[in-house]
């Protein structure tokens, strides 16, 4: 059963030698523009991999002598993978770590409970399962008082320096460039502090303490100073939600304001990066400007896309001066002209365009995304969440209905983390209001409802044990009952929806269970039951750690089982995004216009989920409602459309194809 298949999913096929150079030369070229050491790898996994074994044989070298090896330890996700190889090298090679002092980069404070303190959150990933010794794990303490931070700051650099100073320095990024949550404007001789933590990175810490209310106030860091100390520093990235943050660090001018590109006055700081992360690195995304290239249908539409962008044409106006002006000479030399270019993307960009997303019945469909026949089709829709499905393509969804497709929707998880505790309190009190009225004589409902309520006001702690399965069960209906509101109002017969509750997550705690067996034969079972000729899954790539990734690896999973049957060789399966960002143009593959009236359709679908309103505690670092991201970006793409020479529509969801890997 491979259930990791989103992993290798390669939207575009980057040449190897562009992040795999042959010889020191080819690097020096692929790499003129940026300023810190880069090595990047196909995945997170095999970036993990490399880093361990390094990190591994230092510490075999020091076991021989007897000495220490010291490395700091960031928090978050991003070491995660690395700590998984650690521990399996720890095991396979019975190597002992005896030797190994490790100093935590940071610590929340004020802490309320261990269980969502950093240290906890490493114990559990790594030093619980090898032999380093209590002795030699440092770390601030978040509990501490606060009169004693400034003394203890001191004595942690005392104590680093009394160890020998750091070794390996390793280290994860936040969304604004915060490098051990040293936010824009520290000083470059920072030592070891306390800080308040900015807005954004109190949102990309809200997952870790349920919400973003519940984020201590700051943390306990290493200064910038501190970390330039060490005599290797290591940044860890992993996921397409680095990419910008990583670009501007690598290539990008120094500044304050920006605190991860003081790492490009390092002596021996470098960059491991999954291409994922990597991708808007001028040698990936931009290659023409380093370096001859391997011309690609996918490839020479990025190209045209950002030619027309840095003139501002669309693309029947570019002329060969545009082309030879802009690096893309090379392609006037294959296509002749810049008109034979300019027609060619053209019409592959104007054939994604479509109203008709399940195929339209008795029409000429070799320039159409999708098949005419059959007509009418079975289609499931794929959705994480309770409200992915109308988010991420509500227009979509209801055109296939309107269309009079067999449409059916599977709502992979229950979504029951992600509602309020005032949701269940006002719910709670409603059945409490029911039962006064309808059912006096039968207390039972009422009284666990008023049991939930007493607990949720008064006895509730926020101290890292999963919720209570009584209010999972009402926030889950909560949600199960909004999604079948939105998928009738979307046109949707009651029948068609379907409620998966993916064991997964159902943890009742942020951090999920590993993908397993059950969960993908859940999906299996609903794919051979239906049959579907076409099918739409969420193909959010960006997080490498989300539930989105674990249920379209689910659904891949399920899909790999059963691809040798005669109806999913004939079935078609279509990826679309989340609220966040779209597809872009270069990878597209159909477009399906949405107008005003449908975009209307769409917000009313996705104010259904009153529960995923202002309240819900996993809104991201984004300010917007979910309906106003969504029209944002469907609104975005249409206008990237009309820039391009296209037609001018009101909104556009996009989608990419899936082709089942052997």
């Amino acid at each position: 059963m491979r259930n990791n298949l989103s992993s290798q999913i390669t939207l575009t096929r980057i040449p190897e030698r562009y992040y795999k150079p042959e010889n020191m030369y080819e690097y020096s070229v692929l790499t003129r523009f940026e300023k810190i050491p880069t090595h990047i790898y196909t995945s997170m996994d095999e970036g993990s991999a490399a880093l361990a074994a390094e990190i591994a044989d230092a510490i075999e070298e020091r076991n021989k002598d007897n000495k220490n090896l010291v490395i700091a330890l960031p928090g978050g996700r991003s070491p995660h993978s690395l700590f998984n190889h650690l521990i399996k090298i720890h095991k396979e090679r019975e190597l002992s770590f005896k030797n190994v002092i490790v100093f935590l980069l940071y610590e929340f404070y004020p802490l309320v409970n261990e269980a969502n303190s950093n240290l906890s959150q490493i114990e559990e990933a790594f030093l619980n399962h090898v032999d380093i010794p209590e002795e030699n794990i440092f770390y601030p303490d978040g509990f501490m008082n606060k009169n004693d931070i400034y003394d203890f700051c001191r004595k942690y650099e005392e104590q680093i320096r009394d160890c020998g100073g750091i070794d390996y320095m390793l280290l994860g990024i936040g969304l604004a460039g915060t490098i051990g949550f040293n936010s824009a404007g520290t000083s470059q001789s920072s030592r070891t502090h306390f800080v308040l933590m900015d807005n954004t990175s109190r949102k990309e810490s809200a997952q870790m303490f349920s919400s973003i209310e519940n984020v201590p106030a700051g943390v306990i860091t290493m200064g910038l100073g501190t970390i330039m100390d060490a005599r290797k520093i290591v940044l860890m990235t992993w996921g397409e939600s680095k990419s910008s943050i990583i670009k501007m660090t690598i290539e990008g001018a120094a500044t304050d304001a920006i605190p991860s590109t003081c790492l490009q006055h390092h002596a021996d700081a470098r960059v491991i990066a999954d291409l994922s992360s990597a991708y808007n690195l001028t040698r990936i995304s931009h290659p023409w400007l380093v370096s001859n290239c391997e011309w690609d249908n996918k490839l020479i539409r990025r190209a045209i896309v950002w030619l027309c962008q840095q003139t501002g044409k669309p693309i029947l106006k570019l002329t060969n001066k545009d082309y030879s002006e802009h690096g893309l000479g090379e392609l006037l030399a294959v296509y002749g002209s810049a008109y034979n270019v300019n027609i060619r993307i053209f019409n592959d960009i104007q054939h994604t365009i479509t109203g008709w997303p399940g195929g339209k019945p008795n029409a000429d469909d070799s320039n159409r995304p999708e098949r005419a026949k059959p007509y009418p089709k079975k289609i499931i829709v794929f959705s994480p969440h309770p409200d992915d499905d109308v988010i991420s393509m509500g227009g979509t969804f209801r055109r296939l209905c309107d269309q009079h497709h067999d449409v059916h929707v599977a709502y992979q998880t229950s979504g029951n983390i992600a509602v309020g505790d005032e949701e269940v309190i006002r719910y709670c009190e409603y059945l409490c209001d029911v039962c006064a009225k309808y059912s006096p004589k039968n207390p039972q409902v009422a009284s666990k409802a008023e049991e939930i309520i007493r607990y949720l006001r008064y006895e509730k702690t926020d101290d890292g044990t999963p919720e209570r399965p009584d209010v999972l069960f009402m926030k889950g209906t909560i949600r199960r009952e909004e999604a079948r509101h939105a998928s009738r109002y979307s046109g949707l017969k009651d029948e068609n929806i379907h409620f998966l509750d993916l064991p997964f997550y159902e943890s009742g705690l942020v951090k999920k269970k590993p993908l397993g067996e059950k969960d993908i034969a859940i999906v299996k079972e609903l794919l051979l039951e239906v049959k579907p000729d076409e099918m739409f899954v969420a193909g959010d790539l960006a997080d490498p750690h989300g539930t989105h990734k674990v249920c379209l690896d689910a659904v891949l999973a399920a899909i790999d089982e059963v691809k040798d049957q005669q109806w999913m060789k004939n079935c078609r399966v279509w990826m679309y995004r989340g609220a966040w960002a779209e597809w872009e143009m270069d990878h597209i593959e159909m477009a399906v216009p949405i107008s005003p009236e449908e975009l209307r359709h769409k917000r009313n679908a996705i104010l259904k989920h009153q529960s995923q309103a202002e309240s819900a505690p996993f809104l991201g670092d984004d300010e917007r409602l979910f309906w106003q991201r969504a029209e944002d970006r469907n609104r975005a793409t249409a206008e990237i459309y009309k820039q391009l020479g296209l037609a001018s529509y009101e909104a556009i969801e996009a989608f990419v194809r899936y082709i089942p890997i052997n």
